[in-house]
């Protein structure tokens, strides 16, 4: 008879590019009462945020979503039309990316029915579900909608990090308004004291605007932009402090709520401290504006939570990396000036995912590295962490296909197939563990974000999978028990060069460059340790059949590419080379050979396999008795349709950022 864990179905349904999976919480059922409760709390705080990132992405996606769920709600016509199923196609892929830019190439998404269609659609449902401003009758309501959805050349894409464009005019983010990337880096450097040695955040927790030829911060906050939202996850958490774990726990909600409250970047510092030493408690949550992939110049924060529990038999495996971060550091290929002589507080573990919202839901990260102030990591050191549920979900859901069109011999399938799943695990494990957290910059430099600009995210991701790839080929990770045979670090060779140099291509439209930071980065790293190797076929492009491959024919050497093309990134980082950056990511990141390209996306297509994947998320239910909880139920829903409308039901608590 199959175990529980063995019937479960990971995979839900699949629409346009899109794969959607469950994925199970081992361990909760085990939880403590007050665990589970503290669970459900922050599990509530985590989704009361969700409109925010919406609004963050496009200033209209807020109504346009609405109007979207009305009709889904609503519409009495013909459900069962072509028509129909269209316009459920392209709500499922607003709700899948938070808004109406696609979650990785950032490019609108057009639905696939009329403007007339739309204009019935509209009509034939209930009226009063409109988000119709007052004094606004329902025909002008679908004018203004209309070419905000349908029209290409209106607001094309979310983030441009086009470097012949004005990169703020040109993205439709909601983070600045009035302004142009000129005033945006002449008002930082204004703000920003390069000579401090702890300075705040600039700009994580707000958005900036021109109002009467003044520059401005709108702050994120109660009483402030985006209150209705942030009033709900403040009372969320204040709720989880009741059942926190222990003391230091408790200070770290506390902590976070007084910033939720103030917007006070100096008191989101002290919180993330504090979240640094908190390394006993079971339950943890990530809440916050965190990354900055979504601004393109890199100052503003994404909403993002994520509710977990503790692993604590794959933990182990992480905490033996990061007992070893110091060596890692000593013998990284990179110049001496740049280690840091004393790698302080990288705590590394195992989660459990109990739900995700915002940014990393429905598409996921499968680990984390935080917090990413760079003071902070050099003096207080860093939390890696590693999903490993999702990456799970992940692995269960992979087809053999693809491995077999992409693999160019026996040989590299057999190495994928024993060792893949362990190999993928510890890249991630190294990349967020100890490549996040290595090397340093230099005393007045400035960060990332100030020095490198709209190529800072593509360079800091360059960086760790690079210190990620390098040490994978290393007998260190043998000898500390983590790593069964260095053939397991050929077979994540292996998947990189063929996911960096063809796999991803897949995602993207013949014809667009590359826009993604993470995206880049792969090819990036792929294509210049193809092209520095090709005089001695390092990696080798090999045709079979009529299909193209590349063969990785010496892997010691194609480490020490690695680790040359890590120690001028690294250089790049620590000294700020603005010009270095560029002229390397525009160079091998950015640019898709043409016919490669096709090629790709023909053999792709005809497996049949979206090239995305994201999560329903699981469902916690208190269970009460004479109004006290007295147990919290997990279920795993599996329509992705139902859970957003569901979400759309409990956790719509904005309108718009006006």
């Amino acid at each position: 008879m199959k175990s529980e864990k063995e019937n479960f179905k990971y995979q839900s349904e699949k629409f346009a590019d899109i794969e959607i999976l469950r994925y199970q919480v081992p361990g909760f059922e085990e939880l403590t009462l007050k665990e589970k409760k503290l669970a459900y709390y922050l599990y509530e705080a985590a989704l009361s945020g969700r409109d925010i990132l919406y609004d963050q992405h496009y200033k209209h996606n807020l109504k346009i979503r609405k109007t979207l769920e009305a009709i889904v709600k609503s519409y009495s016509g013909d459900r069962d039309s072509d028509e129909f199923k269209k316009f459920i196609i392209y709500t499922k892929r607003v709700w899948f990316s938070n808004g109406i830019h696609h979650h990785y190439s950032t490019k609108k998404i057009l639905p696939e029915i009329s403007t007339e269609y739309f204009r019935q659609l509209i009509s034939n449902s209930d009226q009063k579900l409109f988000p119709v401003e007052e004094n606004e009758t329902i025909n002008q309501f679908i004018e203004k909608l209309t070419p905000l959805i349908f029209f290409p050349n209106i607001d094309s894409q979310r983030v441009n990090l086009n470097p012949n464009t004005d990169v703020i005019k040109s993205s439709a983010g909601n983070f600045y308004e009035g302004l142009s990337q000129k005033e945006v880096e002449e008002y930082y450097k204004k703000v920003v004291d390069k000579n401090n040695p702890t300075p705040i955040s600039y700009g994580l927790n707000s958005k900036l605007v021109k109002e009467n030829g003044k520059i401005i911060e709108k702050r994120w906050k109660a009483e402030g932009m985006y209150s209705p939202a942030i009033e709900r996850i403040i009372y969320w958490l204040e709720k989880a402090v009741s059942v926190a774990e222990n003391e230091i726990q408790k200070s770290t909600l506390l902590k976070l709520a007084e910033f939720y409250k103030t917007g006070d970047l100096k008191l989101f510092d002290e919180y993330n401290i504090l979240w640094l030493q908190d390394t006993d408690s079971r339950v943890d949550t990530v809440n916050g504006f965190i990354e900055v992939y979504s601004d393109p110049l890199g100052y503003r924060g994404s909403f993002e939570g994520i509710v977990s529990i503790k692993d604590l038999e794959a933990t182990k495996r992480m905490k033996a990396i990061s007992d070893q971060a110091q060596w890692f550091e000593n013998n990284s290929p990179i110049d001496e000036k740049f280690k840091k002589k004393n790698v302080i507080g990288v705590t590394a573990k195992a989660i459990t995912v109990v739900v995700e919202s915002g940014d990393s839901s429905p598409s996921t990260p499968i680990g984390i590295n935080l917090p990413n102030a760079t003071w902070i990591r050099e003096k207080y050191g860093s939390k890696s962490v590693n999903l490993g549920n999702i990456v799970l979900a992940y692995d269960l859901s992979e087809p053999e296909e693809l491995k077999k069109e992409f693999s160019y011999s026996d040989y590299e399938i057999d190495l994928a197939n024993k060792y893949e799943a362990i190999a993928d695990t510890l890249h991630t494990d190294l990349h967020e563990v100890i490549g996040h957290g290595s090397g340093k910059i230099m005393p007045g430099v400035g960060a990332p974000k100030q020095t490198l600009k709209n190529y800072a995210s593509t360079i800091e991701e360059t960086r760790a999978d690079l210190v990620a790839l390098y040490y994978l080929l290393d007998e260190k990770l043998i000898e500390i028990g983590i790593m069964p045979s260095i053939e397991a670090a050929k077979a994540e060779y292996n998947k990189y060069i063929r996911k960096g140099l063809m796999i991803q291509l897949a995602r993207i439209e013949i014809g667009d460059n590359l826009e993604e930071s993470h995206m880049r980065n792969r090819q990036l790293i792929s294509k210049w340790a193809y092209e520095h190797g090709k005089d001695e076929k390092i990696i080798e492009r090999k045709i079979k059949n009529g299909k193209t491959y590349f063969v990785i024919n010496d892997y010691q050497k194609l480490r020490k590419l690695f680790g040359e093309l890590l120690k001028e990134v690294q250089r790049i980082t620590s000294t700020g080379d603005f010009e270095a950056a560029k002229n390397l990511v525009e160079a091998y990141g950015v640019k898709i050979e043409l016919e490669l390209h096709k090629e790709v996306k023909e053999r792709y297509d005809k497996l049949g396999i979206p090239p995305y994947k994201g999560f329903i998320n699981p469902v916690l239910n208190p269970v009460y008795e004479n109004e006290k909880i007295i147990d919290v139920k997990i279920k795993y829903p599996d329509d992705f349709t139902e859970q957003m409308m569901f979400y759309a039901e409990k956790y719509s608590f904005l309108l718009s950022s006006s």
